[in-house]
């Protein structure tokens, strides 16, 4: 996904509101989700968060709304959606379909945290731009400032940490195998 992103000239990032809880839940299904507490017994109209199958429904839910535009126009990944376009009036051709789309299907957007014909933008910890995708600068430093592992455990966790940006790193297997040794 990263990689159809990048190289393109201007990009909209846009974020879906309240994620799972726009997706309805069948009548039929509402009873599989019915919990009690001191207040009496419900149950969920919407996909609440927790639910085991949540994440794969969500996102067939998701590339369902957005059939015919993903990986042509855009990319979804859960509530993220990243629309993009080779110039200015292309990239905002193509948001006007996905914003269509949202609003045919009532999907709503959190506009706070939406970005419109940006030429780079942080995705998944990438910095995706026509010149590729980079790392996230931000992501480094907080990878620098984790304390030196002291336990066999910790050492063995921090390639976990740093296997994020492998693809940036030569021979990181070679380096993270020497290091578990």
């Amino acid at each position: 996904m990263l990689e159809r992103l990048a190289g393109h000239e201007f990009y909209c990032f846009l974020d879906g509101m309240s994620g799972y809880f726009q997706i309805p839940i069948a009548p039929e299904d509402q009873v599989k989700t019915t919990f009690t507490c001191p207040f009496g017994t419900f149950a969920y109209r919407r996909i609440p968060f927790g639910l085991c199958n949540a994440p794969a429904t969500f996102q067939i839910c998701m590339l369902a709304i957005f059939d015919g535009l993903v990986r042509e126009i855009m990319e979804v990944f859960m509530d993220d959606f990243s629309v993009y376009g080779d110039s200015f009036t292309h990239c905002l051709h193509n948001l006007e379909l996905v914003l269509k789309r949202c609003d045919k299907t009532n999907l709503e957007l959190n506009w706070e945290k939406c970005h419109f014909m940006v030429r780079e933008g942080i995705l998944l910890g990438h910095k995706i731009s026509k010149q590729g995708i980079k790392v996230d600068r931000a992501k480094i430093e907080t990878i620098s400032k984790l304390p030196p592992p002291i336990s066999m455990k910790g050492i063995r966790s921090f390639p976990g940490h740093a296997g994020f940006y492998r693809l940036f790193i030569k021979d990181f297997s070679k380096i993270a195998c020497l290091q578990c040794s």
